[in-house]
This record gives C-alpha cells, sequence and structure tokens, in this order.
C-alpha cells in the first residue's frame, strides 16, 4: 500500500488503519483522522493526506476540521455529565429555567428536545439569516417559533436548531456556553475558533452533489431549503467565530472519540463522567418513526441515533451520530469503545457515509 497513514495503532487493530490508508489512496478521502478508544484507553488514532486540494499541507496530529452534526453528540455528551452531577434532568421542562420557550405552547421536556421532538426545526417564516450567529437573538427568535407539530409526538429533525434549543438549556443550569464548557474540558473539540486555532482548520472540500431530503414537507423546508436555514451572507471568518453547536464544532477524531467515552464507559480521560443510571437514560429510546424531517425511521436517545439502520457497525448497543459530509461519532457501552472519523472531502450522504461504515466494519471485525 503507497499510502501510509501516521499515528499509532494496536496490532489487533491494524485493520482499522489499514482501511483509512485505503481511502486515502482511493482518493475517497484527501485528508482525514480516525481514533478508537477500548476502555479509557487509545488503540487507534492515526491520521494522513492533505488539508488542501493542491496537496501541499499535509494533515497533522493537530489538525481539527468541521464535523458538523456530529456536533450533536458532543453537545448531548455535555448534557449527559450534567445530569449525572444532578445540574440537569432529562424529564424538566425546558420552560421552567426559560420560560420563553413555553410560548405557542411548546410545553418540551429536556429529552424531548434531545430527541428532535420540540416541533422547532427551524424557522417556518422569513428571518436574517445571520441570525444563527447571534446566540441571545437566535434563542430569542426559536423560542417565540410556533412549532410545527404536536411536541413529543414524533421526531423531525433540525439541522441548526437542535445546538440553539438544547445549547441554551445547558447555559440556564451552568452558566456557560457550549464553547466555553469545551475549553474547561481541554480536548481537542472547539465550537467558536479563535484566529489561531482557524488556522489549524482544514478546508472542506464541498460534496459533489446536495444529500437526498425526500420529498419536500414544510418541516424539511423549514429545517434545509429555504435561504434562511442555514448562516449565509456571512464571511468564513464570522460563521467559524460564532457558537453553532449543531453544525460548526471543529475538533480530532481523538478529541471526538474522548468525548463518546463518557457514554461508553462513564469516563473520559479516566476522570468520572456520568453514573451509569444517567448513560442508561441517555441512550434510552425517546421516539421511534418516520423522521418528520429525514427520509428515515429513526430511534432517538437523549441527543444520540441508535442503531436500527446498520450504520454504526451493526452492534445493537451502539449509539453515535453523523456529520453531513461524512464524520461519524459513535460509542458502544457493551464493549466499552468509542470512535471517530473526521474527514475534510465532503460526501453526499446524511447519515451512513461509506467510507465511516467500512472503517467501523474493520473496528468491529477486530472486536468480535
Amino acid at each position: 500500500m503507497s499510502v501510509q497513514v501516521e499515528g499509532r495503532c494496536e496490532a489487533r487493530w491494524q485493520g482499522v488503519a489499514d482501511q483509512l490508508a485505503r481511502s486515502l489512496e482511493a482518493g475517497d478521502d484527501l485528508g482525514a483522522s480516525a481514533c478508537l478508544i477500548v476502555d479509557g484507553e487509545p488503540v487507534v488514532d492515526v491520521w494522513g493526506g492533505h488539508q488542501d486540494r493542491a496537496r501541499t499541507l499535509p494533515w497533522t496530529e493537530d489538525t481539527i476540521a468541521c464535523v458538523y452534526s456530529s456536533g450533536k453528540a458532543v453537545l448531548a455528551g455535555l448534557v449527559l455529565r450534567e445530569v449525572s452531577a444532578g445540574r440537569m434532568d432529562y424529564e424538566a421542562k425546558l420552560s421552567d429555567p426559560w420560560p420563553d420557550f413555553a410560548a405557542h405552547g411548546k410545553d418540551v421536556t429536556l429529552a424531548q428536545a434531545l430527541s428532535h421532538q420540540s416541533g422547532v426545526v427551524g424557522f417556518a417564516r422569513e428571518v436574517d439569516p445571520a441570525i444563527w450567529l447571534d446566540w441571545d437573538r437566535c434563542c430569542a427568535a426559536l423560542a417565540d417559533e410556533p412549532p410545527l407539530w404536536p411536541p413529543g409526538t414524533a421526531s423531525g429533525y433540525g439541522p441548526q436548531s437542535f445546538g440553539f434549543i438544547v445549547g441554551e438549556a445547558l447555559r440556564h443550569a451552568t452558566g456557560k456556553t457550549y464553547g466555553e464548557h469545551l475549553r474547561a474540558l481541554d480536548l481537542d473539540v472547539r465550537c467558536g475558533l479563535t484566529l489561531s486555532e482557524a488556522t489549524r482548520a482544514a478546508p472542506m472540500q464541498k460534496p459533489p452533489r446536495a444529500p437526498d431530503l425526500g420529498e419536500p414537507t414544510p418541516e424539511t423546508k423549514a429545517a434545509f431549503l429555504e435561504p434562511w436555514s442555514a448562516p449565509s451572507g456571512v464571511s468564513r471568518q464570522d460563521w467559524a467565530a460564532a457558537e453553532i453547536p449543531a453544525s460548526n464544532t471543529h475538533a480530532t477524531a481523538r478529541g471526538l472519540a474522548e468525548v463518546m467515552q463518557g457514554f461508553a464507559t462513564g469516563r473520559v480521560r479516566g476522570e468520572a463522567w456520568a453514573d451509569e443510571a444517567a448513560r442508561e437514560a441517555s441512550w434510552a429510546e425517546r421516539v421511534r418513526g418516520p423522521d418528520r424531517v429525514l427520509p428515515f425511521d429513526l430511534s432517538w436517545g437523549a441527543g444520540v441515533m441508535r442503531e436500527t439502520l446498520g450504520v454504526f457497525g451493526g452492534a445493537p448497543t451502539a449509539i453515535g451520530h453523523y456529520g453531513f459530509g461524512g464524520s461519524v461519532v459513535t460509542a458502544d457501552p457493551a464493549r466499552g469503545l468509542s470512535f471517530a472519523y473526521v474527514p475534510n472531502k465532503m460526501g453526499a450522504v446524511l447519515v451512513g457515509d461509506p467510507r465511516a461504515r467500512a472503517l467501523l466494519s474493520a473496528v468491529y471485525r477486530a472486536a468480535d
């Protein structure tokens, strides 16, 4: 194999590193990192390829990239820690600390918000697309948004809104934003990049086509298809510096896999993260069925997808999240493992990118 990845890989798990090398050699990946942690021990931590199309900047151990919706699982992991500590409660109403959110009859629990049951997937009415860069303004507008279906009756994926709704609940409970929590952890996961951090970020190569969203519905349009469904008309610098937890988290695979150990084992870098009761509550099924935004039947825990589509390696005990473009984060509590993959060449698959699935297949071949 002419392409070699750098980093560390125990012999048992060599198939994971080899699979990343094959993907780079075939051109399926431009640059990427992958990390597997088992019972707190990193057994695979590899990277390779390039940050740029011209292949002049190598992907290094310190390269970060945007992981889009994989950041949702990171936010869910922070909430898990606070639930375990007693500062948050999955069954509590969002309106208890945030009364404005109850507008238009949005009687929503934290667990329902985490499982995309709030009814607020974005803005059905026209707004300034730059609103997504203004935390307070965006949260106030989402609190005043009428639900598109009765909350708690079905899931409807909120690609941007999820991060503000759950992130504001976290801020009310702890006094710190999502980005501030990440900085305090000193893991290689960031949301709201400084200029120096932005120099470590690999540019993202856009996908060849838009993802398949199925037949558009009012919910799909509000979530993805309106001109104001995502930030637009803003500079890349301003976008990267803003906190948009659901879509502009930047990370290494190692940093993401470390956070996901909180779900897998209840410990992160050897420190207690969450007790067994909180962990079981986090992955318990909160809703199952056809999503009102995504063209899938989904099973949601508290901010993590449950393995029902065969996209996290096939183990029924696996949970995780994909990010648009191909990134993935997973945890398997039955095996004590967590895994993350971070690419910069974006694919057009929303859930179950073939590159990530090939890596996860290699993980489970070695695990089992």
